[in-house]
This record gives C-alpha cells, structure tokens and sequence, in this order.
C-alpha cells in the first residue's frame, strides 16, 4: 500500500514538472505566452484607468520593454471566503523567453499589483507557444 501511495505521488509530482519547450516549425521560435489577469475591484472601490495606465508604465513596460499586449474583460471568481465576485478587469498577454529573469518579472508584477490595489489574487495563465516575428 505503501509502495503504491508514492508511486501515485511521484506521478502527480511529474505532471507539475515545467513541460519542456515545444518543437516549433521552420521559421518559428519556443516562447512563452502569458496572460495575466487583473482584476479592477478593490476594498475602496475600483483600479482607474489612470492607475492601471501608471502600473502598466511604472511596473510592466521597463521589465518588458519589447511588447505587450493589454485588453479590458468582465469576469467573476470565488474568494477565499466563498463570495462569488463579479468585475471588470484587465488582461495582460506577455510573449517571451523562458528564463529565471522573466519568471522573477512577472512575479514581481504580480506581486506588486496585489499590493498596491490590495487583491487577492491575480490569475496567470502560460503556456509554451512557438512563435514568428
């Protein structure tokens, strides 16, 4: 039984294992793609656009200069405390190279946000992509 409870264990461990890069095309290049999900309700009220302009200048621009793209979406989550939450909010799309320095970026992006906005959380989502310019 014991034998079997680690095995199971070390397989659900494997699946958390970072996924290698993908095998891309002719003319295409391994990155990563993120998107970042901010939400805009906070316990004052709601992240303006000017604010979420600044973060995006202050925060997101200088620690990826190349690009990003950025749209507005309406949303809803469960908090920790079990209320269903209903907001607007911002999606961040990130494309870049797969390294600790772009992983320590977006962390403290992340990071970041949820202090200055006081937020619960911030939904990410990566996924290996392969990619032409």
């Amino acid at each position: 039984m014991r034998s079997a409870t680690l095995v199971a264990i070390a397989l659900l461990c494997a699946g958390c294992a970072a996924s290698p890069p993908p095998r891309c095309p002719e003319g295409q290049q391994p990155f990563v793609s993120a998107l970042i999900y901010f939400g805009t309700a906070t316990p004052d009220g709601v992240v303006s656009t000017q604010a979420w302009n600044d973060f995006l200048r202050d925060q997101v621009t200088p620690r990826f200069p190349q690009g990003l793209t950025t749209w507005d979406a309406n949303g809803q989550w469960l908090s920790k405390d079990g209320t269903l939450t209903r907001e607007d909010s911002h999606v961040l799309n990130l494309v870049y190279h797969d390294d600790a320095s772009n992983e320590n970026s977006i962390q403290t992006i992340v990071s970041e946000y949820k202090k200055q906005f006081r937020q619960e959380a911030v939904l990410r989502v990566t996924a290996n992509s392969c990619i032409a310019f």
